[in-house]
């Protein structure tokens, strides 16, 4: 030791190799120890035997660990309920559909006492199945769907083709340009690490209120692995009693299940349709030639085609061409993008603002 308390730097080199050396010294009996504790008990020797007795430690944290996969292994297992036990929980279901005075559904489906619809998926099916706009929140934004931010109140583009081509996280300009003013399109999509700011057709406000004034929570086929995230989804400012109930339908653990007054074991199509039958409710087919996104669609100007290489729905051939929306027939010819959204609901711009 030097003059003053300090270590030399001899010292100082000695001490680092000596603590690599005792880090290996550990790695080399947690290797050894793993490779016993993974033998049969009838196959080890009485020296491994030892081996093990002295280092408990070590031994409780492999156990630690091989029970942690077995429960991760038991969550992705699909568990599929018995047909009897599935119709049960689906007469079960049914019948607190029909008494729920505000039924909120995460992922979607088509019942006609749905009051709203959260969705996580950005395939934009459910604008295109005819949900009301006013009755969906996609919260990670829309395929389908670019909006120019400089325009106010914010222009949505709604076209046939996925607008995402050439976006990614953090980098949302569509390489086409607003009608009106100009400026670059961006999509719509929320990436993880991302926080969505635009209010369409994320719709945060609607998803909130509508689980504020929720009594039943019905989620079809999502893992609720992020949804979780989000508490004012789940009413947790309420106390539990005051809660909506919570029925999930998944083949899977989800992270509520201990919460869920019924959890059904089953594929969401098959769940559904019992579902349907005892409400009473036939299932509408879908109709290519009559989906919505050809009359919410707006079309590429001269000069843009080559801005994607998606393929774009199409109407099947010989369809005739389908009606406008009443919002599309409110607009004045030649009027650029949607201003204000689908239908006229707009889609506000978040708190930052575009640099000039």
């Amino acid at each position: 030791m030097a003059a003053g308390g300090s270590a030399t730097r001899a010292e100082r080199k000695a001490a680092a190799r000596a603590e690599l050396l005792q880090q290996e010294e550990q790695r080399d009996r947690r290797r050894q120890v793993s490779r016993i504790w993974r033998k049969p008990p009838a196959e080890r020797s009485p020296e491994e035997c030892q081996v093990l007795g002295e280092s408990d430690d070590i031994v409780r944290e492999l156990e630690r660990r091989r029970k942690r996969r077995e429960r991760l292994r038991r969550r992705q297992e699909e568990v599929c309920d018995e047909p009897e036990e599935l119709r049960r929980k689906a007469t079960e279901l049914a019948a607190a559909i029909c008494s729920a005075k505000h039924l909120v559904i995460y992922t979607g489906a088509g019942i006609s006492t749905v009051q709203h619809v959260v969705s996580q998926n950005c395939d934009g099916l459910h604008l295109r199945s005819g949900l009301p706009r006013a009755a969906i929140s996609e919260l990670h934004g829309n395929m389908y769907i670019e909006v120019c931010t400089s325009c106010t109140p914010n222009r949505e583009y709604v076209r046939v083709f996925d607008v995402t081509e050439r976006t990614a996280l953090h980098r949302h300009h569509t390489g086409r340009m607003c009608h009106k003013c100009g400026a670059q399109l961006r999509d719509t999509i929320v990436h993880f690490g991302e926080k969505g700011t635009l209010r369409q057709p994320l719709n945060w406000e609607a998803a909130t209120e509508a689980a504020s004034k929720a009594d039943v929570i019905l989620c079809l086929g999502s893992s609720l692995k992020v949804l979780k995230k989000y508490p004012h989804l789940w009413c947790m400012s309420k106390p539990p009693p005051r809660r909506p109930k919570l029925y999930i339908v998944n083949l899977q653990w989800t992270p509520k299940d201990d919460l869920a007054a019924l959890k059904l074991h089953g594929r969401c199509d098959d769940v559904m349709r019992l579902v349907m039958a005892e409400l009473g409710l036939d299932i509408p087919r879908y109709d290519r030639a009559r989906d919505p996104i050809f009359a919410l669609a707006e079309p590429l100007r001269p000069g843009e085609e080559g801005t994607h290489s998606r393929k774009p729905v199409a109407p099947p051939p010989g369809a005739e061409e389908p009606p406008r929306s009443e919002e599309a027939q409110r607009e004045q010819p030649g009027a650029p993008g949607r201003a204000g959204g689908w239908l006229g609901r707009g889609c506000a711009k978040g708190s930052r603002r575009r640099k000039s």
